[in-house]
């Protein structure tokens, strides 16, 4: 069967999106919500006049999917790939643009970075169930952020204090031994409505389909919101999380798990390790606050800070490459981690005019601290039987510590981005400049790897909004993204540095919450560590390219029926680089082709009011399974599907039931290869079923 190729998907998507806007014009929406781009303006900034390309998530969305992760719930979204590492739910991996380099670090709670440490095993992790919304700004956004993918960023929005008594009780059980319960409780604290509180806890268990490992997760976010005055409010809050039990994190070879091996397939329940030697315990705790003062009408000032610190703990007994023809090589790797960070930004916005042009300015200050001690220990185990195993074996020998180090960031970056509107023209220019210093200590010899770094970030784009809600726009940017290579002489290499150029059409129509969008973008990405031979130094003289396009819908076709859709072509290379047969090739990682469809139906009037159904479909196609091309990870075709009831008109007023199903068939598959020695299995069928009263 011949593929489609990527400008006919495009025209037949457009054409789609088309026919869905006729047909939400004339829908008549008696709600109109403004959708803002906070993340990528760090302003209230309506979605059809923000110049570059963003998807927006609410909790709804996520949950109508039964989506239990952050990278789950942007499955159906344009430009994002959540599937790198399979059936894993240890991190949220989220590969934006096709760039995988910044997927454990690039994500922001509330606005402030989360730093974890990519460089290791302590990178952090919300549990959606805390958040109200989740933003994804695609391509760089260093202008407001400091050092980032160019990719794009991940902005998640936590659940507030209102001031309005509320809240729910939810329980979850399913297969593979699911199970959780959970709280949210807020409202006014005094009388006179200036302080308010909530509470939100979870705790939830699973097994998994890869043999006798586990997760487990508690999680607890009390907050606290006092309006000082009209004009003064502060928010206090804590996010308290323990994994006792981090899942799988592991992968098997090419041939095996794709190709057969001998005529035998490596099952997608397979455990490669020794329950033993199996562990990650991560505990995350994070405290800041969130002041605002509005001194008028036109001016505002913010300032945000998020301390956080985390411990970890791995082990990990895991294969890697054939020792025979039926068994698999294994190794040990373990880690002692601590980490802690702060992160710190001052806004002061101000909206202003001069003479016809109409100004909102944001000037900036943040800072960024990360401190992370790391002990690794490594070690060999017997070979494993992949289509026969028997476990119980110890180390092969002694297991022995190969890194006792501290890796220490710091960047300090001061900002501006004025957004000016002149009639329906708005025109968004920044700049940034930062300091950033890295200092890597090697405990077991007392060396240090420093990096002292001055960069430039910036970004313009230029926007016309029609009265009608279409948005034709263009803009470039840039990034860099610090990097802990060494070159030979033992310096860390300097930031990879990324630039984008971007063009796209938005459109709203007036009146209602309808989102549809195309973009077209170009992303190069310079200085990324390369090396000829694995035994040789890195040098920074690599150079990745992507470009693609991206089309997205999200659509209320009638008060009962909702639609979200998307396309992504990602053409992502290794347009440079001092590996042999590598320069030129498909990056690991990224699907060249995305489409997903979900749609939701509720019944609103009649015997059957309050069911909710609803039925979605992800394709993945064209994913390399090493960087040399010699393989590719088969095409897969995904079916999710969820059902729900809202008791209501049942005389059970806040009683709601759900029933989601993921991976519908049971559909096994690779979701995706590290190499041809580490390939990924897919998730199996998940069942769960939820009911909640909301109160």
């Amino acid at each position: 069967m011949t593929r489609p190729t990527p400008l006919a998907l495009a025209i037949a998507l457009a054409a789609a999106a088309t026919s869905l806007n006729a047909l939400a014009q004339q829908a008549e929406r008696l709600d109109a919500v403004t959708v803002t781009g906070t993340a990528a303006t760090k302003t209230e900034t309506p979605f059809n006049e923000t110049p570059q390309a963003t998807s927006q998530l609410d909790r709804e969305d996520w949950e109508q999917k039964g989506a239990e992760t952050v990278q789950r719930a942007l499955g159906y979204t344009a430009g994002v790939y959540a599937n790198q590492v399979g059936g894993s739910n240890r991190y949220d991996y989220i590969v934006l643009r096709g760039f995988s380099d910044g997927s454990l670090s690039n994500t922001f709670l509330d606005g402030l970075k989360l730093m974890g440490d990519a460089n290791s095993y302590s990178s952090l992790v919300v549990d959606p169930y805390f958040l109200d919304s989740i933003e994804v700004v695609k391509g760089p956004a260093s202008v407001l952020y400091g050092r980032a993918s160019p990719g794009g960023v991940v902005s998640m929005t936590s659940k507030r204090p209102e001031f309005e008594h509320g809240g729910e009780i939810r329980y979850t059980a399913g297969n593979n031994n699911q199970r959780s319960a959970a709280f949210d409780i807020t409202g006014p604290v005094d009388d006179e409505r200036r302080l308010a509180f909530r509470l939100t806890g979870k705790a939830s268990a699973a097994d998994t389909q890869f043999g006798p490992v586990e997760e487990k997760r508690y999680a607890f976010a009390p907050q606290l919101t006092w309006d000082i005055t009209d004009a003064t409010s502060l928010r206090l809050h804590a996010y308290l999380h323990q994994d006792p039990e981090g899942g799988y994190h592991s992968g098997v070879p090419y041939e095996g798990a794709v190709e057969s091996r001998n005529g035998r397939r490596i099952d997608n329940n397979f455990f490669d390790g020794e329950d033993a030697y199996d562990k990650f315990e991560r505990t995350q705790r994070l405290v800041g606050y969130d002041f605002e003062h509005r001194f008028n009408e036109d001016w505002t000032a913010r300032q945000k800070l998020l301390y956080l610190n985390t411990d970890v703990t791995m082990d990990q007994v895991y294969g890697f490459g054939w020792a025979s023809d039926t068994e698999l090589n294994r190794y040990y790797s373990g880690g002692e981690e601590s980490m802690q960070a702060w992160t710190l930004d001052n806004q002061l916005q101000a909206e202003l005019a001069t003479g016809a042009v109409d100004h909102t300015l944001l000037l900036g200050a943040d800072y960024q601290y990360r401190e992370n001690d790391v002990v690794w220990t490594y070690g060999s185990f017997p070979p494993l039987d992949a289509f026969d195993p028997e476990y119980g074996a110890g180390p092969s020998d002694d297991i022995v510590t190969t890194n006792d180090e501290t890796h220490e960031l710091s960047q300090t970056g001061v900002y501006v981005q004025d957004q000016m509107s002149l009639g329906n023209w708005h025109l968004s220019l920044g700049g940034r400049y930062d300091v950033v210093n890295i200092e890597n200590t090697l405990h077991h010899n007392d060396t240090t790897s420093e990096l002292d770094d001055t960069q430039f970030s910036g970004r313009a784009g230029l926007l016309y909004a029609f009265n009608n809600g279409v948005s034709p726009y263009v803009s470039y940017s840039t990034s860099f993204t610090p990097t802990s290579f060494v070159d030979e002489q033992g310096n860390l290499l300097p930031p990879m540095e990324g630039e984008q150029w971007e063009t796209g059409l938005k459109y709203q129509p007036p009146g209602t919450t309808n989102r549809y969008s195309v973009s077209m973008f170009h992303i190069t990405q310079e200085n990324v560590a390369t090396k000829e031979q694995p035994n040789d130094p890195y040098r920074a003289i690599g150079e990745i390219e992507s470009q693609g396009i991206e089309l997205e819908a999200h659509t209320q076709l009638t008060d009962e029926l909702s639609l979200q859709a998307s396309y992504s072509f990602t053409d992502i290379t290794y347009a440079k680089s001092d590996v042999a047969g590598e320069q030129g090739n498909q990056a690991i990682y990224a699907p060249r082709h995305q489409a997903s469809l979900w749609g939701h139906y509720r019944v609103a009037d009649g015997t059957l009011a309050g069911l909710g159904a609803g039925l979605g479909v992800r394709y993945r196609a064209d994913i390399q399974a090493d960087r040399a091309n010699t393989e590719q990870v088969p095409d897969y075709t995904l079916l999710d599907a969820g059902l729900s009831y809202d008791f209501t008109n049942a005389g059970m007023e806040g009683v709601m039931a759900r029933l989601n199903v993921n991976n519908l068939t049971d559909k096994e598959y690779v979701a995706s290869c590290n190499s041809l020695q580490y390939c990924y299995f897919g998730a199996e069928r998940s069942v769960k079923a939820t009911l909640s009263y909301e109160f």
